[in-house]
């Protein structure tokens, strides 16, 4: 009687053992069992049966007409448009980078340039003889564009470089009190540059135009690098070459920025990030000629500052830097003189 119950005890141990072990493979495969028994229909259906809110999004996504939002206007029914992602990964990637080695590959050669050539010296002395190079309505034009671009690049800059550059210098908080200045003032000087910009292109278009000489002042690097200084009028090579920059890019820069300035001209979306890519681009292009105007302007060559600040240059560095302007000049004075003198 004790053996059959000490066997009867083993067995029922053992069936436990057994049971658990079950119960655990079952909890463990039973999960499974749908892609098991489904087998090759699983697989074959998923090429037929898609997810009902995959599809949903997919109509979303491509603009289905069915869509609608209670907002009236134009593209209000477009919930999501798919070049905002390749427009912004375009402002984000190359355009942000390229455009900053492009800064920085400008004024690194112009360091290097001016350690190794240094600053252009007047070959004669001066003769303390002046002449009238800008009147002060011209200066104050270019000062007022000149200034408006200057600011104009520091706050578009800042807006686009503000995340990596300015926030971990200045905090979130700060550069945010100082975006929303910087956006306020790019969008109203934006319109004032380009009124000021026009009015450049108009006033000096006839005196921009290339001519034969420009091209020799081209051959011989504008007198920067070398002793020869070749000829040239009012307006040398490099200038004409600074002034059609300004009416190509320019015009380009000031016609994108009204399409983002102002959205109720009625434009599309597509039209708007297209916009901001050109206008992004040219900008780049602009800060980096206006770097090298800049430096020829002031440090580059001696006595060029004088011209805008004062009004007048001296007659050396007429003759050494636009020597036929400075003909003109002196043979419109000879023809005035003529003329007051009694025959």
């Amino acid at each position: 009687m004790p053996a059959t119950s000490t066997m009867n005890l083993a067995q029922r141990k053992k069936i436990m053992r057994r049971s658990f072990i079950v119960m655990l493979l079952a909890i463990i495969l039973l999960p499974l069992s749908g892609y098991w028994l489904m087998g090759n229909q699983a697989t074959d259906s998923e090429a037929t049966v898609t997810n009902p809110r995959a599809d949903t999004w997919r109509q979303v996504r491509q603009g289905s007409p069915d869509a609608y939002t209670a907002v009236q206007g134009r593209e209000t029914n477009v919930l999501i448009q798919n070049m905002g992602q390749n427009w912004r990964q375009l402002r984000n990637g190359p355009l942000a980078t390229y455009g900053s080695w492009l800064i920085f590959a400008v004024l690194a050669a112009l360091t290097l340039f001016y350690l190794t050539r240094g600053q252009v010296k007047l070959t004669h002395p001066r003769t303390g003889k002046t002449v009238e190079r800008w009147t002060l309505n011209e200066r104050r034009l270019h000062w007022l564009t000149a200034t408006l671009f200057i600011i104009l690049a520091i706050t578009g800059l800042s807006l686009l470089y503000g995340r990596y550059v300015l926030i971990p210098i200045m905090g979130h908080v700060a550069f945010a009190a100082y975006a929303d200045v910087a956006k306020w003032a790019h969008n109203i000087l934006g319109p004032v540059f380009s009124v000021a910009l026009l009015v450049i292109l108009v006033k000096w278009f006839k005196e921009n135009l290339f001519s034969r000489v420009d091209l020799e002042w081209f051959k011989g690097f504008g007198g920067i690098i070398g002793d020869q200084h070749p000829p040239a009028g009012k307006f040398n090579g490099g200038e004409k070459l600074w002034y059609w920059t300004l009416a190509t890019a320019g015009v380009a820069i000031c016609a994108t920025g009204f399409v983002l300035d102002f959205p109720n001209f009625d434009q599309t979306r597509f039209v708007i990030q297209i916009s901001h890519l050109i206008h992004l681009s040219t900008a780049f292009l602009l800060i980096a000629f206006a770097f090298g105007h800049i430096y020829i302007g002031t440090i580059g060559t001696e006595g060029a500052l004088e011209g805008m600040t004062t009004g007048h240059v001296d007659t050396a560095w007429a003759e050494q830097h636009h020597n036929l302007w400075l003909e003109e000049l002196q043979a419109q004075q000879q023809a005035d003189n003529d003329k007051q003198t009694p025959q």
